[in-house]
């Protein structure tokens, strides 16, 4: 964003005037006439400040004011003015311009002038941002944390997207948060009152896909003792979530394109239909377009989902906001594990914006969850990971089996139970791998 655009007919005024700003370092773009710059606005950004001469070769001052104004009141309009324009001048001053000043004028005067007009901007953009921060914070759902530019355009179309009735596809790597995004989808929606449910296609064996999505009366199939209310029905008037959709079975896609189409179905073992009044949000790891070419995935289905595509970006490519989530992720592990929420070093800081983050921003609160129960970071580096190629295969098993337990050690705060069952290990057996890896309960306690 430029800080003024400079707009007068007279090349020696303009380079005059260029050498001024340039000397303190005032970004400007200079025009000899108000159609290139309404033009460069309209294809480019606003500036800060605009100044204009009022007597121009076609649109006058007074036009680009108007013109200006129409599209964002705040922005500051200075108007140089021959002494014969004064009048006109004051008139423009009661039509929203920010200042005049008088031909022939001192640099003094038009730096000093340049510069409130500068800073009464900044405060308005500071003042907006800060209302938009505010009102995204009191949004409905999970907070979608960051700054970085394409994080802003999400929160941006969630806001204009989310109380419609179009059906979204959610691209994004492993770890990028889909879940999140489309929780917030549905917060946001007059849908919020309604259930959000979630699905992950891949988790689910394919004998039952359908029978989870639509259910099933008694006695439809063997084990149907009784009637069960599926994904969809129990999502009505509410939000539909299908993660892994790139794993669903051919037939089951079949149904499901026939079910967006139509808006009913039927539970398995009926024939009574069911309207359904849902919205459909799909989340895949995988070019859906790309897997439709090649026939392992639907492509009416894929074209139906495809209403509204969110492209969510991997953690690497947005490092700037690493502190602001690690910090997030830190506080409530903190509360959670009922411990206190020792500040990272600048090493440490710096070992978190160095590092590739393959699990995205899992892996990152993962990460933030280790720091605050062990008092370090953890984190598996591309030194690691080349080691890893190197070692046999009963290091590698042995790592990855380390992992699991101590990961389900801190989903259970140190509970042995709690970690027996989730493992489903008997008790001598979790007691010694424990022992095997290291690995004390009292670490994983809160306090």
């Amino acid at each position: 964003m430029y800080d003024v655009f400079f707009i007068d007919d007279e090349s020696d005024i303009r380079e005059a005037i260029s050498q001024s700003f340039e000397l303190e370092e005032i970004s400007a773009k200079f025009f000899a006439n108000a159609e290139e710059a309404l033009l460069e606005i309209k294809q480019q950004q606003m500036p800060k400040a605009i100044i204009t001469d009022i007597c121009l070769p076609g649109l006058s001052g007074e036009n680009m004011l108007t013109s200006v104004l129409h599209q964002d009141s705040e922005v500051p309009v200075i108007l140089i003015t021959g002494h014969g324009d004064i009048s006109m001048a004051v008139n423009a001053l009661r039509n929203g311009a920010y200042d005049f000043i008088e031909k022939p004028f001192s640099i003094d005067r038009l730096l000093d002038t340049t510069r409130r007009a500068i800073d009464k901007r900044n405060l308005t953009l500071e003042n907006y941002e800060l209302k938009r921060s505010l009102k995204a914070s009191k949004t409905l759902g999970p907070r979608i944390i960051g700054d970085h530019c394409a994080i802003q355009q999400l929160r941006d179309t969630i806001t204009s997207i989310a109380d419609t009735d179009a059906d979204i596809l959610l691209f994004g790597e492993t770890g990028t948060g889909k879940e999140l995004f489309a929780r917030s989808i549905h917060e946001q929606s007059s849908r919020r009152e309604h259930n959000f449910v979630a699905i992950n296609c891949g988790a689910v064996p394919e004998n039952l896909i359908e029978s989870e999505l639509y259910g099933h009366e008694k006695g439809a199939f063997t084990s149907a003792d009784k009637q069960r209310i599926g994904k969809l029905e129990h999502a009505q008037n509410g939000t539909l979530f299908l993660d892994e959709i790139e794993s669903m079975p051919m037939q089951a896609q079949i149904r499901l394109l026939r079910v967006l189409q139509e808006r009913v179905f039927e539970r398995i073992g009926s024939n009574e239909l069911i309207p359904l009044d849902i919205r459909v949000i799909a989340a895949t790891k995988v070019d859906l377009k790309h897997a439709a070419e090649k026939g392992e995935f639907r492509q009416d289905l894929y074209y139906r989902l495809n209403v509204v595509t969110l492209d969510l970006p991997a953690l690497r490519e947005r490092k700037e906001d690493i502190p602001a989530l690690f910090h997030h992720f830190l506080l409530v592990a903190a509360a959670r594990y009922g411990k206190t929420a020792a500040a990272i070093s600048p090493n440490e800081m710096h070992q978190l914006m160095n590092h590739n983050w393959p699990g995205n921003v899992r892996e990152l609160r993962n990460a933030a969850e280790r720091f605050v129960l062990l008092g370090k970071l953890d984190l598996i580096t591309e030194q690691d990971r080349q080691t890893d190629i190197s070692t046999s295969l009963s290091e590698q098993v042995a790592e990855f089996e380390k992992g699991v337990i101590e990961q389900a050690l801190i989903s259970h705060q140190g509970s042995i139970k709690g970690t027996m069952e989730y493992l489903q290990l008997a008790r001598k057996t979790l007691y010694d791998k424990m022992q095997k890896y290291g690995l004390e309960k009292e670490n994983y306690k809160g306090e």
